[in-house]
C-alpha cells in the first residue's frame, strides 16, 4: 500500500530517453528527519505543470517501495499523487532554512558513504569535500545512442508530442578529496540537470560549444566551489553499476 511522505527536493537529474515514460528523471530529496529518499521514475516534463516542483520545494507524494530497485532509499511515487506546497526555502537568510534539514543527519565522507553501502544498501547522501581539487570536462557523444534514436522516432509517430530531448556533447566532473584518512581522491561525475541545462542556455545564447562550456565551469566550480563558500556535494549510486556520482550541489556562504 502506498505511504504519503513530504519530501524536500534536492535535486533532478537531466531527463533520459524511456520506453513507457517518454523520459524518465531522477528526483531525491530529504524527509523532515533529515533521511535522503529517491523518487523514481518520474517523466518530470510529461507531469501536468501544475505538479512541477522546484528544487528546495516541498511535495507531498504517496510513494511505496520500488521493487526493482532495492537500494535502501528508492521508492516508485504515485505519479498523479504529487503535489508541490508553496515557495522553495529561501535561500537569502543564509541558506539556514535549507540547512537545517539537509543537514540534519550530517555529512559524510566518501568512505563512510562506501562503508553505509556495503552494511545497509545506502546509495544517497551528502558529503563535504575538503578540497575541490578540479573540475573536469571530457567530450562525449554527440548524439543518443542508435536504440534512443529509435525510440524518439517511434514516439514521435505514434505516441503523444515529443518534447525536444538534445544530448548534452560533455561530460563533467569534480575531482575532490575527503576529510578523511582513507581517502586517495576521488573523480566523479556531475548528472544534475542544472549542468544540461545551463550548458544548453549558454551555447544558444553565445552560438558556442566552448563558450558554453567555459561559463558552466564558471557557475559550478569558480562560484560554486569558491573559497568563501561552504560547499557540499549530494551523491547517489547508479543502480546498474552501483558506482557514485554528483547529483548536485549545496553550496550556502561559509
Amino acid at each position: 500500500m502506498p505511504q504519503r511522505k513530504r519530501v524536500l527536493i534536492t535535486v533532478k537529474t537531466y531527463p533520459l530517453p524511456s520506453k513507457s515514460y517518454q523520459e524518465l528523471v531522477c528526483t531525491a530529496g530529504v524527509l523532515e528527519d533529515g533521511s535522503f529518499i529517491r523518487l523514481y521514475p518520474v517523466d518530470f516534463r510529461y507531469r501536468p505543470y501544475w505538479q512541477w516542483y522546484k528544487k528546495y520545494q516541498w511535495v507531498d507524494v504517496d510513494v511505496e517501495k520500488n521493487a526493482d530497485d532495492d537500494r535502501k532509499e528508492s521508492y516508485r511515487p504515485v505519479l498523479t499523487s504529487i503535489k508541490p506546497l508553496g515557495e522553495p526555502l529561501d535561500k537569502k537568510k543564509k541558506w539556514a532554512a535549507r540547512r537545517q534539514y539537509v543537514l540534519a543527519q550530517g555529512a559524510k565522507s566518501m568512505e563512510t558513504l562506501w562503508d553505509l553501502q556495503q552494511q545497509d544498501n545506502v546509495s544517497l547522501g551528502i558529503v563535504r569535500p575538503k578540497v575541490i581539487e578540479d573540475f573536469v570536462v571530457e567530450p562525449d557523444d554527440l548524439e543518443w545512442k542508435p536504440e534512443w534514436k529509435v525510440l524518439f522516432q517511434q514516439m514521435s509517430l505514434f505516441g503523444p508530442a515529443q518534447k525536444p530531448l538534445e544530448k548534452i556533447p560533455s561530460k563533467f566532473s569534480y575531482r575532490f578529496r575527503c576529510d578523511d584518512a582513507r581517502c586517495n581522491g576521488h573523480k566523479m561525475m556531475i548528472e544534475d540537470w542544472e549542468v544540461g541545462q545551463l550548458y544548453l542556455q549558454m551555447r544558444d545564447k553565445y552560438g558556442d560549444p566552448k563558450v558554453a562550456v567555459e561559463k558552466v565551469r564558471q557557475k559550478f566550480f569558480d562560484q560554486m566551489c569558491a573559497p568563501d563558500v561552504d560547499t557540499h556535494f549530494y551523491v547517489g549510486t547508479v543502480l546498474k553499476y552501483g558506482s557514485w556520482i554528483v547529483l548536485g550541489v549545496f553550496w550556502p556562504k561559509k
